[in-house]
C-alpha cells in the first residue's frame, strides 16, 4: 500500500444478504473515490460470497477507480454449519463477544502491518463495531441500509420525541414531523410493544445508543425520494443520504464482477427473460428471509397462472427448521407452469429488475428491493410482512405511487387468495391505474439516476464523506 492510499477505511457487516450488499456497493463506491477498503464479514459469510462468485481472494486488492478493495474476514467461533446461526439470539450475543475480540485483533493486525485503518464503517445490526473503533481511537461512521423516514422512527423511539402504540393502546398512530400519518400496521413492526422480535428491535435501538460516536450516518437513499423526512432530522442526527448504492455499479464495469451473493445465480433466468416479450413478465421475490406458509405458496402458484402472464418466482430452499411445506411450490406446479413462468432458486436481481420484458414486482418491500425497484423503474405489488417492510410498503404504494398492496402485514398475509394475486398483477400491468403507475415509476428511476450521476446530490454527499476522512486522518 503506497503512502499515496494511508486511508485505509474497514468496513464491518452482519452476516446477512441484506447487510452485505449495500455496504458491499458502498465500498466500492468509496474505493472509486480513491479510498483503500478492507471489507469484512464474519467468516461463514466470506465463504459462502467466495463460493458464489469466485472472486474474493484475500490476499490481493482489488483496483476500482483511484483505489483498492480486498477483503478479510473475521470469525465468530462457530463452525460454518453450527445450527445455532438460526437463533437470532444466539448469533448476536457471539457476534458480540467472540466476534468483536477477533475484530479488535483484525483491526491490530492492519495497524502491523503498516495500514492503519482511517475509519470504521458498520450497519447496525453490528453496533459493538464502533464501541471498538471508538475505544481504540478510530472514528466511525454507519451505514442505515433502510429509509429516512424508518430512521426517523427509530431516531424519536429511542429518544422518546413522540407517542408510539403501547400495550394499553396498541392501535394507535403516530405522527413524525415530515412524515405522513402511519396507522399502528405501517409503523415499523419492531416498536410496536407486542411484537416477538425483541432481539431485532434490541440491535437497532442499540445503534442509537451509540450513535454519538459515529461522526456520520451514511443512508441508502436519496435527497430527491426523501426530503420531507430528512430536513426535520439534519438538526438531529448527521445523516447523508448516498443512494441508491445499487445504481452505483453500472459505471464500474471492473466492479461489478465482486457480487456479496450468499447463494449462486445462474443466468438461466436471463435467458428466460430474453425470450419474453416487453412489459410482460410478473416477478416475484420475498428477500433472503422471508418464507410463504404452504397455503400462501398454493394460491400465489395459482393466482399467478391465473393471471395469464409469464412469471419469474424465486423460492429459495427454507432452513430446516420451518415446517414441513413452508416455501415449497405445490407439488405438480413446476410441471404445470411449464412454457408459463419459471421457478428459481436464487437470480440476479438487479439484473433482472433490469431486464425490459419485465411488467411488475412482487416483493415483500425490504429497504433493498424498494431501492432497486425504484431505480429500476418497474412496478409494484406489495407484500410486506414484518420490520420496516410494512412502512416502506406504504410510501411505495401512497406516497411514490408506484404500485398496489397485495397485504398490509404478515398477519394480514395469512389469508392471501389466489383472487387477490390475480386482481393485483391485473390492475398494476393493465387496469385504469396502470398508466399512471408506470410514468410514476419512471420518473424515479429518472431522478434516482441523477443523485448517483457525477455532481449530484448523493455523489456530492458520498464525496463530502470522503473529504471528511482524509482530513480527520490528517490531523
Amino acid at each position: 500500500m503506497g503512502s499515496e492510499t494511508v486511508h485505509h477505511v474497514l468496513m464491518v457487516s452482519f452476516p446477512g444478504q441484506g447487510h452485505v450488499n449495500p455496504l458491499l456497493r458502498l465500498a466500492k463506491r468509496l474505493a472509486s473515490k480513491g479510498l483503500y477498503i478492507t471489507f469484512s464479514t464474519p467468516k461463514n459469510i466470506g465463504h459462502m460470497i467466495q463460493n458464489s462468485t469466485n472472486n474474493t481472494n484475500t490476499d490481493t486488492a482489488i483496483k476500482i477507480g483511484e483505489g483498492q478493495l480486498r477483503f478479510e474476514h473475521f470469525s465468530d467461533g462457530w463452525s460454518d454449519d453450527d445450527p445455532k446461526r438460526f437463533d437470532l439470539d444466539a448469533l448476536m450475543h457471539q457476534l458480540e463477544t467472540a466476534g468483536r475480540d477477533s475484530f479488535v485483533q483484525l483491526l491490530n493486525k492492519q495497524a502491523e502491518l503498516g495500514r492503519p485503518v482511517s475509519c470504521v464503517i458498520n450497519n447496525p445490526f453490528v453496533p459493538w463495531a464502533s464501541d471498538v473503533a471508538t475505544d481504540m481511537g478510530i472514528p466511525c461512521a454507519v451505514i442505515w441500509v433502510q429509509s429516512c423516514s424508518v430512521y426517523s422512527a427509530y431516531y424519536h423511539y429511542f429518544h422518546n420525541l413522540a407517542p408510539f402504540p403501547t400495550v394499553e393502546q396498541p392501535d394507535s398512530s403516530l405522527d413524525l414531523p415530515g412524515l405522513p400519518t402511519l396507522v399502528s400496521d405501517e409503523i415499523p413492526s419492531f416498536l410496536h410493544p407486542l411484537d416477538p422480535y425483541k432481539t431485532l428491535k434490541d440491535a437497532i435501538l442499540g445503534q442509537f445508543k451509540n450513535l454519538s460516536k459515529s461522526f456520520c450516518v451514511l443512508v441508502d437513499s436519496f435527497e430527491e425520494l426523501e426530503r420531507e423526512a430528512i430536513e426535520p432530522m439534519l438538526n438531529l442526527s448527521p445523516i447523508r443520504p448516498v443512494g441508491p448504492l445499487f445504481k452505483y455499479t453500472e459505471d464500474e464495469d471492473k466492479s461489478n464482477t465482486i457480487r456479496g451473493d450468499m447463494w449462486s445465480a445462474t443466468d438461466e433466468c436471463i435467458e428466460w427473460l430474453n425470450s419474453k416479450p416487453p412489459s410482460s413478465v410478473v416477478y416475484v421475490s420475498f428477500g433472503s428471509i422471508v418464507f410463504l406458509e404452504k397455503n400462501q405458496m398454493e394460491e400465489m402458484a395459482r393466482g399467478l397462472l391465473n393471471s395469464g402472464l409469464p412469471f419469474l418466482w424465486v423460492v429459495k430452499p427454507p432452513p430446516t427448521e420451518y415446517s414441513e411445506d413452508a416455501g415449497r411450490v405445490p407439488d405438480g406446479f413446476i410441471e404445470e407452469a411449464e412454457g408459463k413462468g419459471l421457478v428459481v432458486q436464487w437470480c440476479p436481481q438487479d439484473k433482472v429488475l433490469a431486464h425490459p420484458s419485465l411488467a411488475c414486482f412482487v416483493t415483500h418491500c425490504g429497504w433493498n428491493s424498494s431501492m432497486e425497484t425504484l431505480s429500476s423503474g418497474v412496478p409494484i405489488i406489495a407484500a410486506p410482512q414484518w420490520g420496516d417492510q410494512v412502512t416502506n410498503a406504504k410510501f411505495l404504494v401512497e406516497v411514490y405511487g408506484v404500485g398496489v398492496r397485495l397485504g398490509r402485514s404478515k398477519d394480514h398475509l395469512k389469508g392471501l387468495t389466489r383472487e387477490q394475486v390475480e386482481k393485483c398483477v391485473v390492475e398494476v400491468t393493465s387496469g385504469p391505474k396502470a398508466q399512471e403507475i408506470k410514468a410514476n415509476a419512471l420518473k424515479w428511476k429518472k431522478k434516482a439516476e441523477e443523485a448517483v450521476a457525477k455532481g449530484g446530490s448523493s455523489d456530492r454527499n458520498l464525496q463530502a464523506f470522503v473529504d471528511d476522512i482524509r482530513r480527520m486522518a490528517s490531523k
